[in-house]
Order: C-alpha cells, then structure tokens, then sequence
C-alpha cells in the first residue's frame, strides 16, 4: 500500500512506502527492502516482540499484502477453477486458505479468499504477488470481473493472547463471537468501512484488519496507545515458523508443488470443475511424491538458514528453506526439503552450517503448538 506521498509506480525501482511509514520512523523501526517495500524488521529487538505476541498482544504492519476482488453472477465458478481449495464448502463470511497453481502444479501463491456471496470474492494475496497474482487471475478469469484492489487497503494484525478483546473494544459491530477464519464489516477505532477477519500468521488468537489507507495510522495509534506492542518482520518470521507456517518464496514456489510443501489438505482433487494444475497434482499423487518438506531441529551446534544445504552420507540431498533460533523453543528448528524416504519422523542427516556438517533431526510440526 502506497502512502498517500509516494508517487512511485510498480515499475519504479525505489522501494514503496506503507501509510505506516512515518509511524515506524518514529518509533524507532530498523527499515528494510522487504519484496519491494520499506518494512519494519524490528523495533526494540526481535525476541521483545515475539514474547509480546506469545504473552500479551503484538500489532504488525502487513500493508505490504495485496487484494484483488472477483465480482459478478459468475465469481465463485470462475474461482473455483483457479484456486485448489474447494470454495462451495465455504459459506459467506467466511474466510478459506488455498493456492494458486500453474499448469504443472507449481504454487504460484498461497492466498486467502474472503467470501461475501457466491458473487463476490475479496482475496489477500501475498506482497511479491500484487501484479503477478492479479494478472493470473484476470487471465484465466472467465464470466467474472477481477480487479485489482491493493491501492484501497492498508492492513494491520493484531495477534496474541489478548488481542481478541483489545480488537472487540474498538469495533462496531462486536467481533468477539468471529470464528476462526470468519470476518465482517466493521468501523474499528472510529475508523469506517474496516473488513475485520479472525486470521492470523502467528500461531496465535487475533484478527487481521483491512482498513482504509486514511484510516491506518489512527487504527495503528490506537493500538499503541491501548498497550499493544509494535512488531517488525523479523518476528513476524519466527513466530510463523514455530507454528510451521509456509512463507512464500522459501518453503513453496512454481518449482514446488502443494503436496510436496505439505498443504495437500487444502488441495481438493476431486472437485468437479477440477483447477489449473489439478491434472498434473493427480499425476504426481498417483506416481508418489519425491521430496517433501519437513520440520528439523539440529541436534548439534549451530543455526540452519534459507539455502543451507542438507547431507546424508556427505551428499547433499535437499536444501533448507526456513531456519531460525525459536525463542520459545530454545532450539534451532527449521523446514527443509527431502527425498520422502528421508522424511520420516526421527530420520537423522546433516545440514551444512558454514561448510561444516551438523547433526539434524525429523520432527512433527508444528514445533510449537498453535492456539489458532
């Protein structure tokens, strides 16, 4: 989300702004490029704000998201074909995770659709998937209008233990009986025309906020002043990982299929309208999976990253694609794709940790357990 200053255009090589920026700034914020944008990484210090988040309530600025809507007497049909998740079993107001996938089962996106009616879809997508994703979708589109909605939403999460009654105070109408994955319409600190949706990327209870870009600094504000503690990226990644949430770009990509990164539960083969991809998925599933992701955690010294080779008997066999310290854990953890007959519970490997090998460990997922 563009503040209203930043004249920059997609095509602009400068980083674009939220209208958080200056919020930010002022609190003290470590500003980094993050997918094209100036965001947050941390503000008084990552393992601070994870706490926050896991004890208390944390807000994060997430305008970076994009949102493109699918409207008209078609838009659940024309969704249905492009989406892996099956939106007939989701009833209005409610929210669904699913994928986006090209033509050989590669994720394209991972996304969140909002449906208000079988006519009209709101759906979130990912901040390297603004154009992308809306391109895609209005290529393939048919009997429905897509458009591209980014420029009208700021976006702000609010997560943790007491984030659900922090959120209600400043709603109208209450959202405290949301369910999980359900949204409204709300007007949220005085601020009108908010989607208020009981989503969240942390493992925690919360909302996520929609809100209009005029409106996201008295919303962010508020919050502040109510006691909830700004957080950067940099927590925003560890506390998804504890929980074994995918990020996109390192965990699923085009070069990797839902049912290798572990989302077959949301892959619905056996929808009649079939979706782009499913072909080559039940080709995949029908021949077998061969590599998966996993949850590791070293068992020797050391801290596993993005791109880390993992060994078995001295030869690489598959890579890290998340890895961090987890806060609460107190223990490297990380997810790493396999060959499958590596990815059983309790199978030992190696993962090369500055041109060293260190021993490493299959485990279940998450790594921490999620209260949402």
């Amino acid at each position: 989300m563009r503040a209203a200053h930043d004249t920059a255009s997609f095509a602009d090589p400068v980083a674009l702004r939220t209208p958080l920026y200056e919020a930010h700034l002022a609190a003290g914020a470590r500003i980094v490029e993050f997918a094209g944008w100036d965001m947050p990484v941390q503000y008084k210090g990552v393992l601070e704000e994870h706490a926050a988040v896991r004890e208390r309530v944390g807000i994060f600025d997430v305008s970076h998201m994009g949102e493109v809507t699918i409207d008209g007497a078609g838009a659940l049909e024309s969704a249905q074909r492009l989406v892996t998740n099956d939106l007939s079993k989701c009833a209005d107001g409610q929210a669904q995770y699913s994928v986006l996938c090209n033509e050989k089962g590669g994720v394209i996106d991972d996304i969140i659709v909002y449906r208000y009616s079988p006519s009209r879809l709101f759906i979130c997508v990912n901040a390297s998937g603004r154009e992308k994703d809306f391109t895609w979708m209005k290529d393939h589109a048919e009997g429905a209008r897509v458009e591209q909605r980014s420029d009208d939403w700021a976006q702000i999460a609010i997560q943790g233990p007491q984030a659900a009654a922090l959120v209600d105070q400043l709603c109208q109408p209450k959202v405290i009986d949301l369910a999980y994955y359900h949204f409204r319409d709300a007007t949220v600190a005085g601020v009108p025309g908010c989607i208020v949706a009981r989503t969240g990327y942390t493992g925690e209870d919360g909302f996520e906020v929609f809100v209009p870009p005029g409106g996201a600094r008295k919303l962010w504000d508020t919050l502040v002043a109510k006691g909830a503690t700004p957080c950067g990226l940099g927590a925003r990644d560890s506390l998804r990982l504890e929980v074994a949430y995918r990020l996109y770009g390192n965990d699923m990509d085009e070069d990797h299929t839902p049912l290798e990164a572990g989302l077959a539960w949301i892959v619905k083969l056996e929808k009649p309208s079939g979706f782009i991809g499913s072909d080559a998925l039940k080709q995949q599933k029908a021949q077998g999976l061969k590599r998966r992701l996993i949850g590791f955690k070293l068992t020797g010294k050391g801290i596993a990253r993005h791109g880390y080779p993992v060994l078995k008997d001295g030869q690489r066999v598959g890579e890290v694609t998340s890895g961090t310290m987890s806060p609460v854990l107190k223990e490297p953890i990380g997810l790493a794709y396999v060959p499958t007959d590596l990815s059983r519970i309790g199978t030992a490997f190696d993962v090369e940790v500055r041109g060293k090998p260190v021993a490493a460990q299959v485990v279940k997922t998450p790594f921490v357990e999620k209260i949402k």
